[in-house]
């Protein structure tokens, strides 16, 4: 038995005012597959020119490995020139990933390559993110800390996307003051008799493939698999619902630093006791159902 994933809608492309009354307003995904012909990353962007360009940058790197009590918040798991790991992506399978790697802040000229496109919501453009990842490496499941919009720019490499609502927090196994689910439960291939509850939720699944657009709509989970090494690029937008709004502004301000301060207070019995949680509260959840 499988997850019970639906196909996310794809269209050829969207004007603005179809995206906002059939994408946004209901807050469901899409694949948006022919938009940024016109942007010159469109043909520009690659593993090799990423190295051209910015190969003598640091970049932090990330793994699969689980969250440990004496890790500051997104801490990265190693370092290395983006050269290096450029290389590394293409010699082989590797676990190493990078995310929220500012573009604007690292390679300024990277910046004239693209443009932020129209789709009625107003864009953050101090924050346009990178990520990259080698062959089958992953994401926890997880959703954004300001619970954004989030506007997905797939360029090379192939990546299964799996996307789950707030709604459906209540079988995911939440991990408790955090934005992730049990990390020992593997989304692409999960053991549902382990797991059960997963088999209650109802998520949506794609594949991107270079120019791809995925719209994440604002909270919602998502677990990104690697399937060839590739990167891209996230553009976001505030929060509109203010439910959303104001869990965003308690992740933030509050949630985050009472996290890392029982951290440091407790040490891994406060992490163990987290995973305890999820499984105690999303089973108590489930027999209410």
């Amino acid at each position: 038995m499988k997850l019970n994933l639906e196909q996310i809608p794809r269209e050829k492309t969207l004007s603005k005012k179809e995206f906002l009354q059939k994408y946004f307003k209901p807050q469901k995904p899409v694949v948006i597959e022919r938009f940024i012909g016109d942007w010159p990353a469109y043909s520009k962007w690659s593993l090799d020119y990423v190295k051209e360009v910015a190969g003598e940058k640091e970049v932090p790197l990330y793994d699969d490995r689980p969250v440990k009590h004496d890790e500051g918040f997104n801490e990265p798991h190693a370092k290395m020139k983006m050269a290096d790991y450029v290389d590394l992506l293409k010699s082989g399978p590797t676990k190493y990933r990078i995310f929220l790697w500012n573009i604007l802040k690292e390679v300024p000229e990277l910046q004239k390559d693209y443009s932020y496109p129209d789709f009625g919501l107003r864009l953050m453009k101090g924050l346009p993110m990178l990520f990259f990842g080698g062959e089958n490496s992953h994401t926890f499941m997880h959703y954004d800390i300001d619970l954004a919009n989030i506007f997905h720019f797939h360029f090379e490499g192939k990546k299964q996307c799996i996307l789950f609502s707030q709604s459906e927090t209540k079988f995911l196994y939440k991990i408790p003051h955090s934005l992730i689910t049990r990390e020992d439960i593997d989304f692409a291939d999960p053991d549902l008799e382990k797991w059960p509850a997963l088999k209650h939720a109802k998520g949506h699944i794609t594949h991107l493939e270079h120019g791809n657009i995925l719209y994440i709509p604002e909270g919602y989970w998502h677990h990104m698999k690697y399937i060839t090494p590739g990167f891209s690029m996230s553009l976001r937008a505030i929060a509109r619902k203010p439910k959303n709004f104001g869990k965003a502004v308690y992740n933030i301000f509050v949630m985050r630093h009472f996290d890392n301060l029982m951290r440091r207070l407790k040490g891994q019995e406060w992490i163990d006791w987290k995973n305890e949680k999820a499984v105690e509260r999303t089973q108590k959840l489930l027999l209410q159902q």
